[in-house]
């Protein structure tokens, strides 16, 4: 036998248990996706590239995130974002690198104009994304370290704020089963927006040309985030994007108000509209039980946001499918419904303004701010 010199062991080491350490995370994953998250057909993903093709769907913001991370169970509730956690979802992005590169079904734009230069081809196109902020760095000088790095592998947006206070952002409840009243109970944050951290990580996206998303934000988050970007950006030329938003017909403090709707598309940013049946049917219907509901809930928030800002230029659609959002609007749960969506919007809304909920808008901002150098007064 080879006898590796101690150092060299205990790196060995170390890795072993790193790959176990993820390999049963991602078993628990996958079981908890299957009973909650997927509604592929048979239950399976609801975004793949068959699904994405079948779907007539040409591009696809990618998210990456590590559940296990945010819910640490060896840290305390509120605790700081652990050193460690960008490396994983550094180790997520270069896994999808991986898959895709193996299974060349799709391809990966990393800047504008190679999503440009994708556009063109056959294959759809997918594009990095992070969804939780505490993914970003345990303090701000790791946070600017790892903003620039992703940045440089092609992250397009990042969601600051998520399901739980990790020192970066308070968030709104998002948690279907909990009302929020019952949320704010079990999980309590203090009466505060943007932490250090957050403010630090808004501030090295801003640097770096990642887009800022505030969904999931608390309205105290939501201020302090168009607080900074009008201290850095007077001239409103940065855009903040919304990826997976609702209009607030109801009272669920998730959903957006007519002002930061208004806020929004004051700096040219887009609102994609989520399809989770929670949110989307809250204050419009109690059930929706076909495409047809589904379609006529959608088009009231499409229509809410038209009227708050005067045109179709900041509306999208948004999903979040396969983010746990489990169920879905009927008839809207996985890609290779959205065939029929673009037609129905073609049918209510005309041809030009479909093609900007579609696709136009959310390209305008990704090829006017993803990438970019930032705005100063």
């Amino acid at each position: 036998m080879h006898v590796l010199p101690d150092a060299r062991q205990r790196q060995t080491h170390d890795r072993v248990l790193d790959y176990s350490r993820r390999r049963w995370q991602a078993r628990i994953v996958n079981f908890i996706s299957k009973l909650l998250n997927y509604q592929g057909p048979g239950d399976t993903p609801s975004v793949t590239e068959q699904l994405m093709r079948e779907g007539d769907v040409g591009v696809t913001l990618s998210v990456l995130y590590a559940p296990l991370d945010e819910m640490d169970l060896s840290k305390s509730y509120g605790a700081p974002p652990a050193d460690g956690y960008a490396a994983d979802v550094l180790a997520e992005l270069e896994l999808v690198e991986a898959h895709v590169a193996d299974t060349q079904q799709a391809v990966i734009a990393h800047s504008p104009k190679e999503l440009d230069s994708l556009l063109a081809g056959a294959k759809p196109v997918l594009i990095h994304a992070i969804e939780g902020g505490f993914q970003l760095g345990q303090d701000e000088a790791a946070i600017r370290v790892n903003v620039r790095t992703l940045a440089e592998r092609g992250v397009a947006y990042v969601t600051v704020a998520h399901l739980f206070w990790r020192q970066m952002a308070t968030n709104a409840p998002a948690l279907p089963f909990l009302p929020d009243w019952l949320y704010h109970v079990v999980f309590p944050e203090p009466d505060a927006g943007l932490s250090a951290l957050g403010r630090a990580a808004v501030e090295a996206m801003l640097e770096n040309g990642i887009l800022v998303d505030i969904t999931h934000m608390s309205a105290k988050s939501i201020d302090d985030t168009f607080a900074l970007l009008d201290e850095r950006d007077p001239g409103r030329r940065i855009p903040v994007i919304a990826t997976h938003m609702a209009c607030r017909f109801g009272g669920l403090e998730y959903c957006f108000d007519d002002e930061t709707i208004r806020r929004a598309a004051g700096r040219g940013g887009v609102l994609g509209c989520i399809l989770c049946e929670h949110y989307i049917t809250s204050g419009v219907r109690r059930r929706v039980r076909s495409y047809e509901d589904s379609f006529d809930v959608l088009s009231r928030h499409i229509d809410r946001i038209h009227e708050v800002t005067g045109s179709f230029d900041h509306i999208a659609i948004g999903s979040d499918l396969d983010g746990y959002i489990k169920p879905a609007l009927p008839g809207l749960e996985h890609m290779g419904r959205m065939r029929d969506l673009q037609q129905s919007l073609r049918d209510r809304y005309g041809a030009a303004a479909s093609e900007q909920i579609c696709s136009a808008n959310a390209l305008r901002v990704l090829r006017g701010a993803w990438r970019a150098a930032p705005a100063h007064p």
